[in-house]
């Protein structure tokens, strides 16, 4: 199936303003939203606002966290563009290659410890209560 974009001089009204935002954000408009854009334009823009209020947000989590997070899920549910995309902004929000590493490093650890728990059935005995304040 070929994926349809809506391209930045295609953009008219509402959409040709949600491209605007996006780049001043991005230095881009990448093809993700110009994908969904192409389907339907709140759609694009509906996404645009859950970026803008949890990773464009300053929050408890600074935005390379965020981006290394984004990017280990994106590995996890076999996204390339999201795997690439999510590793190229945490870089520009400063991850450097060993961050990356560590980043990956932790992730194949935890899968392979995920598999032998579940595989396992171990019951957990390790919970948010043990912790006191």
């Amino acid at each position: 199936m070929e994926c349809k974009m809506l391209e930045e001089e295609q953009a008219t009204g509402k959409t040709a303003e949600l491209y605007d935002e996006i780049r001043s954000k991005f230095g881009m408009v990448p093809n993700f939203f110009k994908a969904q854009a192409a389907v339907d334009p709140d759609w694009a823009l509906n996404n645009w606002v859950r970026v803008k209020q949890i990773m464009l947000k300053e929050g408890a989590l600074d935005r390379k966290t965020k981006e290394l997070i984004a990017m280990v899920v994106a590995v996890m549910t076999n996204c390339q563009y999201c795997h690439l995309a999510h590793k190229t902004m945490a870089m520009m929000a400063g991850a450097t290659e060993e961050e990356l590493n560590e980043t990956a490093m932790i992730m194949e650890l935890f899968t392979s410890f995920s598999s032998i728990a579940s595989s396992l059935e171990v019951p957990c005995d390790v919970t948010p209560a043990m912790v006191k304040s």
